[in-house]
């Protein structure tokens, strides 16, 4: 048995501080309203809604899902994997079964005592972002999500220099980053977690201005370039996690510059959860948490681990350096061959993305039409740009094989909230814009 300890104040919600015994309460007069069912689908935008919505589900011994994206066709996926599913929301209710998150919780029982949990019991299912095709799922039990969160709290100093700390987020707490960095790295090491979800440059200073230090920012690079862009002076912060995309090493430091605080990136994927860490802005290599074992094999890298579900196939090219060291290359999806001759999508986003007044952009390998072959397209925002400048830009950067065919100019990407660009909604943009 393990047992989740709440010392410290673990939310703030509504600008006031929520302590443990109110989070049990809540909690335990929950659990006593939900349905009598398998599965929960938590679509809670409040963080400490969601967190209580979590701690019922575990109480009626309910699995969560958390889907990549609660868009009805996503949502109506669910339901047919899953009949004995019921959803929580705490806004619009959704086409499914469901309860909507009440607006007072009484609780006339006694005390209720920290949750007690068995390592084997399930508790999530997640689900991949859909970059690559569908969403595939993920089972974790609570030992699984324990060891992950102890393992990032002695990496990261949660008992020492972030001890009695805020969490503000800019990402999504239904995702395996957000969950594990937010939602559970919060609860199990007393940190306060602040119950909102600001996206905007003026919101996430407001935020992180307003949160009791010592300050953690959870964050993606995405949101970092669009924060870092702007003139105005950064609250202080004591640490800035970044994840879901490769972080530029001189974005890195100068966020440390600006923030006045470590930036510490974090590698995992939804299968395997985070399993290490660096320090960009100083450091290549990156470092295994503790107990996350890597071997390889003809396949490629597995990782395994407390706090791992079982061995799981990474899919980057990774070069180990030590037992628990190693460096990354491009993803093994990203590889390519156009005309014999081989990159990366991830070297060519970099070349498109370092041309002067492209603010976003992304290079996708096209279907392939019936006997035909795929080609590389790429969708930019590039204001000031016409398709002919962008592709003589490029022609000075590519070999003539990757210059993209189409070429597409748009307002803006179909970015999802973790910056992530699905390619289902990638290919539909190219069908509707291209000629």
């Amino acid at each position: 048995m393990s047992q989740a300890v709440f010392t410290a104040a673990i939310a703030r919600h509504a600008g006031q501080a929520v302590a443990p015994a109110r989070f049990r309460r809540d909690a335990a007069a929950l659990a006593a309203r939900l349905p009598a069912a398998g599965h929960m689908v938590n679509l809670c935008t409040d963080r400490y809604r969601f967190a209580v919505g979590l701690a019922a589900a575990l109480r009626r011994r309910q699995v969560t899902l958390l889907p990549a994206a609660n868009v009805p066709a996503a949502l109506a996926a669910l339901a047919r994997d899953y009949p004995d599913l019921y959803a929580l929301a705490d806004g619009a209710m959704p086409d499914l079964p469901g309860l909507a998150y009440p607006q007072d919780l009484p609780y006339s029982g006694p005390a209720p005592d920290p949750f007690a949990l068995d390592d084997e019991q399930p508790a999530v299912i997640l689900f991949t972002s859909g970059s690559t095709g569908k969403p595939q799922p993920a089972a974790k039990n609570w030992g699984t999500l324990r060891h992950s969160a102890q393992a990032a709290a002695t990496r990261l100093g949660a008992y020492t220099q972030l001890a009695g700390g805020s969490i503000v987020a800019t990402v999504p707490h239904q995702h395996s980053y957000g969950l594990e960095s937010i939602i559970l790295f919060g609860l199990l090491h007393g940190l306060t977690i602040e119950s909102g979800w600001p996206l905007y440059p003026a919101d996430i200073r407001a935020a992180l201005a307003a949160a009791p230090p010592p300050r953690i920012l959870v964050t993606t690079p995405v949101h970092l370039r669009a924060l870092l862009s702007e003139p105005d002076a950064l609250p202080p912060a004591s640490l800035i996690l970044s994840a879901t995309a490769p972080l530029a090493p001189a974005l890195a430091a100068e966020a440390e510059a600006r923030f006045g605080a470590r930036l510490i990136e974090i590698y995992g994927c939804t299968e395997a959860g985070q399993i290490a860490t660096r320090r960009t802005a100083h450091e290549q290599e990156w470092h295994c948490f503790e107990g996350a074992a890597l071997h390889q094999d003809a396949l490629g890298t597995w990782v395994s681990g407390p706090a791992v579900a079982g061995p799981n196939l990474l899919h980057d090219a990774i070069t180990l350096t030590g037992p628990a060291h190693f460096t990354l290359g491009g993803r093994n999806a990203d590889l390519i061959d156009v005309a014999g001759k081989r990159s990366s999508l991830a070297f060519l986003n970099h070349q498109l993305l370092s041309i002067p007044g492209v603010r976003d952009g992304v290079f996708i390998m096209g279907e392939a039409p019936k006997g035909g072959v795929a080609r590389l397209a790429v969708l930019a925002v590039a204001p000031g740009h016409t398709r002919a400048s962008l592709r003589a830009a490029l022609r000075q950067r590519l070999d003539p094989a990757f210059l993209p065919r189409p070429l597409l100019l748009v307002e803006a990407l179909p970015r999802n909230a973790l910056g992530k660009l699905p390619r289902a909604d990638l290919l539909r943009l190219i069908a509707q814009a291209a000629p």
